[in-house]
This record gives C-alpha cells, sequence and structure tokens, in this order.
C-alpha cells in the first residue's frame, strides 16, 4: 500500500461501530432470550470471527444488508461446538468466550491465526482456574490453542495484575454460570462496556471505583443496540485533521466512553482543536467532532490514562513525531502483546522514516518537529500500526510503502478508501 502527501482535507466522515462493543453485542445477544437487533456493527474479521464462533455454537445470527440479528437461547442455551472454534486475529473473542465457555455443560477448543497463538493467555487462565474451570494451553505454552472442559464454576473475587477490560469481561461472564457474587479489582479502571451492556440486558453488575461485580444466573433478555463510531478508529482521522495543513474533518456519533476517551484528553493537552458537538451522554456516550489543523507540541502520556488509549498509542507515537518538543510515553508495557510488539514496531518504523525515537521498556520518548521522509514500513500485520503509518505518510516527504497494509480490513475494511475521500 503506498501513501502519498496530501494537504486541505474536508468533509464529513462515520467511522465504522465501535469493535469492542460489535464483539459484546453479539456474544451477550447470543446469551439472551429472543432476537437482538444491533446496527452499524463492525463487519471487520475481528468481529466476524465473533460471529462464526456463535454460529458453531447453535445460534442463528443473520445479516440483513449490515443490521446483525442474533436470536439468542438463553444463558444455557449454546450447544456442543460443531468443529473447532477459530478466533482469527481476535483478542477480545479469545479472552472474552474463554469465560462464557467455562461454565458450559460441553467440551470446547479454540484456535486462531499465527499472531493470536502467541498472545498471553494465561491472564485468563488463572482467575478461570480459580474458579474451579477446566482449561488448558494444548501446547503448553500458555497461548492459544485452548481447550475448555465447560462445568460448573465457584465465585471468586480477582485482584488483576493488569488494567484489562478483556481480562476483567472474562471473569464477569465466567461469573454469570457461578455458585455467588464473582467481583474482579483492577488497578486502574478499564474500559467498562461489558458492565454497561450486560446491565442493558438484564444482569446485575455493579461498579465500585476499580471493582465490578455481578450476580450469578442473570435472566438476559433481547435488545436494540445501535453501536456508536469506535473511537479507535476515529483516532487515525483526529490525527490527519489536526496534522494536515488547511483541513477541518467531522466525525460523526463517535463513541467518547470516559473509559475510551484518553486520546481526547492527550490530544487537548498537545495544543490540539477538537470541538464536540451533539454530545449524548445516555448509555453508551457519543458526539460529534469537528476537527482543525493545529500545531502540536509534546506532552507525557502515563499513569492511569494508559488503560483508556491503549489501541491509540501507535498513532499518539506518530503525532508526537510530527510535533514539536519532546513527547514521553510511559506505563505502557502492555504494548508489548498486542497484535504485535508496538513499542518496538513504532520505534523501528518512525527511524526508519527519520525520526528521533527511543524505545523504552514501558513505552517510548520521542524528540518531534523533524522532517520525515518516506520509507517501507513493515506493518507485522497489525491493523493500528498499518492506519498509523498511513496517516504519517499524508505528512511526509516521498512516499510512504505500507508492507501488508491490508490488515485494516481487521478493524477498518474502507479505511483507505474514507481516507483518500476526504482529500478529493
Amino acid at each position: 500500500m503506498e501513501i502519498k502527501k496530501l494537504t486541505n482535507l474536508h468533509g464529513e466522515i462515520t467511522v465504522p461501530g465501535d469493535k469492542s462493543i460489535s464483539h459484546r453485542a453479539v456474544m451477550f445477544g447470543s446469551l439472551a432470550k429472543g432476537t437482538t437487533r444491533i446496527t452499524h456493527f463492525l463487519e471487520g474479521a475481528d468481529c466476524l470471527s465473533t460471529i462464526s464462533c456463535f454460529r458453531k455454537m447453535g445460534i442463528d445470527i443473520e445479516n440483513n444488508n449490515g443490521e446483525i440479528l442474533v436470536h439468542g437461547k438463553g444463558l444455557r442455551g449454546l450447544s456442543s461446538p460443531t468443529d473447532i472454534l477459530d478466533v482469527g486475529n481476535s483478542g477480545t473473542t479469545t479472552r472474552l468466550i474463554s469465560g462464557i465457555l467455562a461454565g458450559q455443560n460441553f467440551v470446547s477448543e479454540l484456535t486462531g491465526d499465527d499472531s493470536i497463538q502467541s498472545r498471553p493467555m494465561k491472564r485468563i487462565m488463572t482467575p478461570l482456574l480459580s474458579m474451579g474451570a477446566d482449561i488448558t494451553s494444548i501446547k503448553g505454552n500458555n497461548c492459544v490453542p485452548l481447550r475448555i472442559a465447560g462445568h460448573p464454576l465457584k465465585a471468586i473475587h480477582y485482584d488483576s495484575p493488569v488494567a484489562s477490560a478483556q481480562v476483567k469481561s472474562c471473569v464477569l461472564l465466567a461469573g454469570m454460570y457461578s455458585d455467588g457474587v464473582t467481583s474482579v479489582t483492577e488497578p486502574v479502571l478499564s474500559r467498562n462496556h461489558t458492565e454497561i451492556m450486560l446491565n442493558y440486558f438484564g444482569a446485575q453488575v455493579t461498579s465500585e471505583g476499580t471493582t465490578a461485580s455481578i450476580v450469578p444466573e442473570p435472566s438476559l433478555h433481547a435488545r436494540e443496540i445501535t453501536v456508536p463510531g469506535d473511537i479507535s478508529s476515529a483516532a487515525y482521522f483526529i490525527a490527519a485533521g489536526l496534522l494536515v495543513p488547511g483541513s477541518e474533518i467531522l466525525l460523526k456519533n463517535v463513541g467518547i466512553n470516559p473509559t475510551r476517551d484518553g486520546l481526547l484528553r492527550v490530544c487537548k493537552d498537545m495544543g490540539a482543536d477538537i470541538t464536540m458537538l451533539n454530545v449524548n451522554m445516555d448509555g453508551e456516550p457519543t458526539a460529534d467532532l469537528l476537527v482543525r489543523t493545529s500545531s502540536l507540541h509534546g506532552t507525557t502520556v502515563g499513569g492511569e490514562i494508559i488503560p483508556t488509549l491503549i489501541d491509540e498509542i501507535p498513532m499518539i507515537a506518530v503525532m508526537a513525531a510530527f510535533a514539536e518538543g519532546t513527547t514521553i510515553i510511559k506505563d505502557a508495557k502492555e504494548l508489548k502483546v498486542k497484535e504485535s510488539d508496538r513499542i518496538l514496531v513504532m520505534a523501528e518504523n518512525l527511524s526508519c522514516m527519520g525520526a528521533d525515537i527511543t524505545p523504552t521498556d514501558d513505552g517510548m520518548i520521542i524528540h518531534g518537529g523533524k522532517p520525515l521522509h518516506g520509507a517501507v514500513i513493515d506493518s507485522y500485520l497489525d491493523h493500528r500500526v498499518a492506519m498509523s503509518f498511513a496517516i504519517a505518510g499524508l505528512l511526509c516527504d516521498g512516499p510512504l510503502s505500507i508492507k501488508g497494509g491490508d490488515c485494516v480490513k481487521i478493524s477498518y475494511p474502507e479505511f483507505y478508501e474514507d481516507l483518500y475521500r476526504l482529500g478529493e
């Protein structure tokens, strides 16, 4: 994929539906009684993997021109899979579905692509084993493929060593099949889509500080869900609007959940001109974002804000390279266990473009403001990396090529078309 310099980006964009919310809508709709209708669902590869897994467990899921109908069978309505459950590249599918499978009355196996088979699953295996689950890593390396022999579970309180919505959600979902109230305490609060949506479906989930608790055996009922635009997908257009000269972009109906809006706070710290319009705080908060070209400066990103923007850090690193002054990103070791080691990958690729960037054990230090030039970028098949460097390619001198650039289909199949439409 070759990217060329652009100026004057203008127009409106409605980014695809939120990936995290799309996954959960299918999962919880499958466990609810009745038909759940999902609009603005993200039809990226990851979310389609979730649909495939639940179809293999007997759930009828229709796709009517982008409207997803999930014909749920209730909390205990899943049946033994007709095949091995293939999660593709989706860490969310893997970790959340494991919590559900742990409480079933059948045996299942999970597999996925090469990337997912190297990502750490001990972080969910540990709490599930303490609940009495029978879950094993088939290769003995605490990674996928996994074998899960479901049976009744016991309630626990789990002190999670990491702030991870996937870990928290896995434990809460297993807690639906346990013998008492199950709770999870995190070091800092991670995204709370699971808590919001489970309550919407009829579960009893309470949150206090960084602890979430769930009452077992909820009766879940089908709902209508409109998925907000994914702020992680909006991040690339926010950055483009801020950095590309003479630009003004309106992003429609973007999710601004406070557990996900760290990018907006960092942009403000860097001097960004972003205006929120049509703010709606019911359920999952949303707003239209008006973004105008701005002169950005360096900042420090670390501490409790990290879980609210972990997927946006590759884009923040690119923004920092084009901003004046120094940006320090710290407390972000989670970047090492994403679709790629995003610390090393961002440092390697930005260095190839002439950026002054130093990787650290938990982040990176970027001295911005240097002119950057085109290069051949290796995405390592990481969709966040590919999209971040597509924005860099709009700004650097000379063409920029992205190896494996088609991996954006994982979360944003129309990304390149939408980007170039703004430059027409």
